[in-house]
């Protein structure tokens, strides 16, 4: 017996079947609807076993598991969507107050002896300004350049 039991409702599986026949979604989210149609246990529904939807739809039986679990607990969009992340892979080493700091030290006058703010420089005066503990160029080119300001 089956944990997760995937019940379409008339609705859903025309939706499904329209999404499919249009074709315009993402691979995944195709095989996900064709996983969703395959499992259906409604009256008149296939009722495929995992292995044999793994099988037609050519995904891993642990796909087809996990679409079914999703969209008995989450509902059939859930189902077809991609998973969203806990939590990002990485923290934002600068934050927004972190970045107005930044765009207004750029926008300061350059140390004496420079005529102008390199990356560098940026990066080691956040550091020495205790914003954060370590900060790469590339962070502070990368928040610099969603600004629309010049460091002119």
């Amino acid at each position: 017996m089956k944990k997760y039991k995937v019940t379409l409702t008339s609705e859903e599986r025309n939706s499904l079947q329209d999404l499919i026949a249009a074709g315009k979604a993402s691979a995944q989210k195709l095989a996900h609807a064709r996983i969703l149609l395959k499992a259906d246990a409604a009256p008149g529904g296939p009722a495929w076993i995992d292995a044999r939807i793994a099988e037609a739809v050519e995904v891993n039986v642990t796909t087809v598991e996990r679409v079914r679990e999703r969209f008995v607990e989450q509902g059939v969009e859930a189902a077809l969507a991609r998973k969203k992340q806990d939590r990002p892979s990485r923290e934002r080493k600068l934050d927004g107050q972190a970045e107005a700091r930044l765009v207004a030290l750029a926008c300061s006058e350059p140390p004496l002896g420079r005529a102008r703010w390199t990356l560098r420089l940026l990066a080691d005066k956040l550091v020495e300004l205790e914003v954060v503990d370590t900060v790469s160029t590339e962070t502070v080119r990368q928040v610099l350049k969603k600004t629309n300001s010049s460091r002119g």
